[in-house]
Formats: structure tokens, C-alpha cells, sequence
């Protein structure tokens, strides 16, 4: 007699097969992992000629680290209290889920890297993609200030799409740079850069979050590269979240080339005045990007004496949204809205339209400690210049104190004419403008301009025309009350007595007000930033 083997039910092959296939791929991963490696480095006990895949056997130098081109998975690992004087430049690349890591081990200080100026960069991500950098301190100081000097540069160029470099939880500082802007010769604490002639490239899931970004000259967090229209390959995915920046005296936080960059939660502050009157530059601001998310954050004590606002919507940018953040003590004033108007059509500028102002609070911003009007300059907490169309400015408060001196231009709009032509179809509504001074609103040639459904309380030398304005104390829980944080912004929120209470304009968006509070489209929304 043939013996036979047992016939599986057909579910049940099926059941075995799928087991079979799951064993053998989870071998497969388990495989790969293999290959992967950690490498220490330790400035003080290691030796370049071992193999740096223990903390006993670690390289000594970022020249080492240099030469190695890295793979998917591996991680390099710097001990705490380490000091470096050079520079860093990664290789490789990683995988979807599987990045490659450049982060610390041990106890103590963070690991320091010196750049010392003798280069524009102290670390270097260029064409790499999949990694994560977190938990070091960089310098790049030179003995003079040096043009184009950075302390991270994350380059592209001629790459195509590089995904997934996250910067996290970095100290940047004393970098000083070239104070001057021209061809990009600014300095930065962090520049994103896409180059190229041949291949297009850009960035697809770029983090830069929790980083300190300290004393760094001219700028903070600013980009190059991909804003031309009849070549335009945006940077995706873009989130700018979480950091800190002290002592900048020039741009913060500036997206280019990107489409639906989110910039949140960040904090600027303690701008020294040491621009040139001719060096332009302000808080957080989008230039040549669409779709900009800017929320949550908090700017202060910007002092570039040319614009010098805590926030901005630049040229060729389409639908930028600037909602729910602080603005405060900014020399400058709280916001540009801008377009060039002699460059109207080209490919580097087709236009500021559908700019979104909504849910933000500005206090004290627009009052410079020194003469302004014989100098020419004026400081607005708004001001809107060129053919910037359709903005829509909605449900903020402004709170403009004394003057401190006599001799300074104070006004809360002012609209003008950059390159020639004027700003269209811009609508103010449900704002709460307090002036405990005389300031006025400027207009000339501006077309399409609505006021409406605002309150005005205080001393002003001239109001718009606006049919339903509120001429009475919008009775705040506590106007006078001034400090930092997202805290203090309580104080502003609408006593029970409010004349302000459901007085808005109703129709403009589905929202929440700055506190959370869900304002549907058949709700009557309150003035101000409080849905009572």
C-alpha cells in the first residue's frame, strides 16, 4: 500500500502559505538589520584605526566620519562632552523607515562641533536623504564676519526629491555671518538650499524641530533655490515647528520654493539693532511659496530699521494663512503684506494673492525708540504696499500704547504703492484696533478697500468708513496686561458685558477663534480673537 500525505483543506493551505510568507519576510528584515551598525565617536578616548562599533573601540575624529559613506539603518553616535574643532559632512542614504542617525550617547554636555569659520558650513547634509540629526551644538565664528557662512546646510542639488531629513533638538549659535543680504550672502543658522541645472531637486518631509537658534548673524532659518514659476518644483512637506531663536538680528524663519510649508510654535526674540538701514528684514515670512501655514507663533523686539515687522507675506506667493500667533514690541510694526510691482509678471513674481490675517494679537509693535519722520520712514502695524490682491484680515486684536517720543510716525494701516501699482480687494473685519495715542489709518490709491464690523476704542486721528463699527470699550478682561508667552493672552478675552460679543461679520471661514473655540458657519462670530 502507497502511503499518502495528508490533503489540506484549501483555507487552511492558504492560512499556511500566508504564515510561510510573513516568516520569511520578518527573516528577511531581521537580516537586513543585521547589517546596520552603530559607530561611537569620542573626541578624547577614541582612535581613529579602530573600528568604532563599540564606545570602547570609537573613532577619535569627524575626518573618520567623513570618509564613511553610510547605510540605511546606521547610526553615528557622538559622545556628550566632546569637543570638536572642524567640520562635519554626511554620506549616504537611508530608507523609508529605516534612517540613517546622527545623535549622541553618554552623560554631560551636549557634543560640540567648532567650525571656527573656515568654511560656510559646520555640518553638511548635501544630496543625502532618510536622515535624523538631533541632541548636538554647532558653532561656525570666524575671526571676522565671513559672507555666506552658515552652521547647517541641508543641500540639493541636482539630486531630485531628497526625503526625510529631520533636524531636531539642535544648538546653533555663534555663527557669525555676513550682516548683508545681497546674493545671498547673509549668514544663517540653518539654510535649506536646492541647486541645479540638470536634474531638478527639492525636499519631500523636511523637519527642522526644537532647535536653539542663538546669536547666529544674519538670519535664523531661511531657504534658497526653486522660485521661479516656469520652473517651479516646491519643496513638500515642509515643517518648521518648535524652535527658538535669540539674538538674529535679520530674517527668522523664511520658507522659498516650498508648497504648504507649516511654520509653528516657534519663538523669536532679542533682535540686536545692528542692521544697516538699507538691510531689509523681518520676523517669519513666506517669500515665492504657495499655501503657508503660519500659526502659534511668537515674535518680539525685531529692530531692522528697514520693515523690522514680526511677520510677513512676500511676493510670488499664493493662499499664505498667518493665523493665531503674538506679536509684540516690534520696531517695525506686526505685519507686511507686499508685492513688487515692477517685476508684476515675471517669472520670479506672479503675484501676493489670498493672503489670510486671522486670530492674531499684536501689542505694542510699531513704536521705534528714535525719530522716524524726518528720516523718511514710517512704521505701521500694517502695512500693505504693491498689487497684493484679495487679502482677507479678520478677528485681530491690536493694541497700540503711547508714543514715546514725539518725533515718531505711528499709524495703524498704511497702504502704498511698491513698484508702481496699488494693493486690491482688501477686507478688514471683526478687528479690534486699541490706541491709547493718536494714529491714524492711510489710504490713497488703494482699490476695493473694506472696513467693516471693527472695533475702534481710543484716540485716532482719522477712521475709515465702516458701517458697523463698535466706537466703545471692547471691555477686555485685562487690555493693560503685557508680558511673553501665549499666557498672557487670556487678559484678552471678552468680559460678559462686551459690546463685541456676536458683532462680527459672519461668512468669512469655518474656524476656531484663538482659544480653541469652534465657530461654525452659522454661528454670529464675536470681534476680536475670543468667541465668547
Amino acid at each position: 500500500m502507497i502511503s499518502r500525505a495528508p490533503q489540506l483543506p484549501p483555507r487552511s493551505l492558504s492560512k499556511l502559505l500566508r504564515y510561510l510568507a510573513t516568516t520569511l519576510i520578518c527573516c528577511i528584515i531581521a537580516s537586513i538589520d543585521l547589517y546596520a551598525v552603530d559607530y561611537y565617536v569620542d573626541s578624547e578616548e577614541g582612535k581613529d584605526r579602530w573600528s568604532g562599533t563599540s564606545p570602547s573601540r570609537a573613532w577619535k575624529s569627524l575626518k573618520r566620519v567623513n570618509q564613511k559613506t553610510f547605510e540605511a539603518g546606521d547610526r553615528i553616535l557622538l559622545r556628550a562632552g566632546s569637543v570638536w574643532k572642524g567640520q562635519l559632512s554626511l554620506r549616504g542614504e537611508g530608507q523609508s523607515g529605516r534612517p540613517i542617525t546622527l545623535s549622541t550617547y553618554g552623560d554631560g554636555d551636549r557634543p560640540l562641533i567648532e567650525g571656527e569659520g573656515k568654511r560656510d558650513y559646520t555640518l553638511l547634509l548635501r544630496n543625502v536623504q532618510y536622515w535624523e540629526v538631533s541632541g548636538i551644538e554647532i558653532t561656525n565664528t570666524g575671526k571676522t564676519r565671513g559672507p555666506g557662512r552658515r552652521g547647517v546646510i541641508v543641500q540639493a542639488e541636482d539630486f531630485g526629491e531628497s526625503h526625510h531629513i529631520h533636524l531636531s533638538d539642535l544648538v546653533i549659535r555663534d555663527v557669525n555671518g555676513s550682516l548683508r543680504k545681497k546674493e545671498q550672502q547673509g549668514g544663517s543658522g540653518i539654510l535649506v538650499r536646492c541647486e541645479g541645472k540638470e536634474v531638478p531637486s527639492r525636499f519631500v518631509d523636511l523637519m527642522i524641530e526644537n532647535c536653539h537658534i542663538l546669536r547666529c548673524e544674519r538670519n535664523g532659518i531661511n531657504f534658497s533655490g526653486n522660485y521661479q514659476r516656469d520652473s517651479w518644483f516646491p519643496s513638500l512637506q515642509v515643517v518648521i515647528r518648535g524652535n527658538l531663536l535669540e539674538g538674529v538680528p535679520g530674517d527668522g524663519i523664511v520658507p522659498i520654493g516650498c508648497d504648504g510649508a507649516l511654520v509653528e510654535h516657534n519663538v523669536m526674540r532679542d533682535c540686536p539693532d545692528v542692521l544697516e538701514p538699507s538691510e531689509a528684514a523681518a520676523g517669519i515670512w513666506p517669500w515665492s511659496s504657495d499655501n503657508t501655514i503660519i500659526q502659534y507663533n511668537e515674535v518680539s523686539g525685531h529692530n531692522a530699521k528697514w520693515d523690522g515687522q514680526g511677520f510677513d507675506a512676500d511676493f510670488n506667493s499664493f493662499g499664505t494663512v498667518i493665523q493665531y500667533n503674538y506679536s509684540h514690541d516690534n520696531a517695525g510694526g506686526f505685519i507686511l503684506i507686499c508685492n513688487r510691482g515692477d517685476t508684476l509678471g515675471t517669472p520670479g513674481n506672479m503675484g501676493t494673492k489670498d493672503t489670510v490675517v486671522r486670530y492674531n494679537v499684536s501689542v505694542n509693535d510699531g513704536i521705534r525708540e528714535y525719530p522716524t519722520k524726518q528720516a523718511g520712514w514710517f512704521t505701521p502695524v500694517f502695512h500693505i504696499t504693491g498689487p497684493v490682491e484679495n487679502t482677507k484680515i479678520y478677528n485681530n486684536l491690536i493694541i497700540l500704547p503711547k508714543k514715546r517720543i514725539d518725533e515718531i510716525d505711528s499709524e495703524i494701516v498704511h497702504f502704498n504703492n511698491w513698484g508702481g501699482p496699488w494693493p486690491k480687494d482688501t477686507l478688514f473685519a471683526n478687528n479690534i484696533f486699541i490706541a491709547e495715542d493718536s494714529v491714524g489709518f492711510h489710504s490713497e490709491e488703494d482699490e476695493g478697500t473694506v472696513y467693516t464690523n471693527n472695533c475702534y476704542f481710543g484716540t485716532f486721528e482719522r477712521l475709515p468708513d465702516d458701517e458697523a463699527a463698535i466706537l466703545e470699550d471692547p471691555a477686555l478682561a485685562d487690555a493693560s496686561a503685557r508680558g511673553d508667552g501665549f499666557e498672557i493672552l487670556k487678559a484678552f478675552m471678552l468680559r460678559s458685558d462686551s459690546p463685541c460679543i456676536e458683532a462680527g461679520l459672519q461668512g468669512l471661514e469655518d474656524v476656531s477663534d484663538l482659544f480653541g473655540n469652534v465657530i461654525g458657519n452659522e454661528a454670529v462670530p464675536s470681534v476680536g480673537i475670543h468667541q465668547f
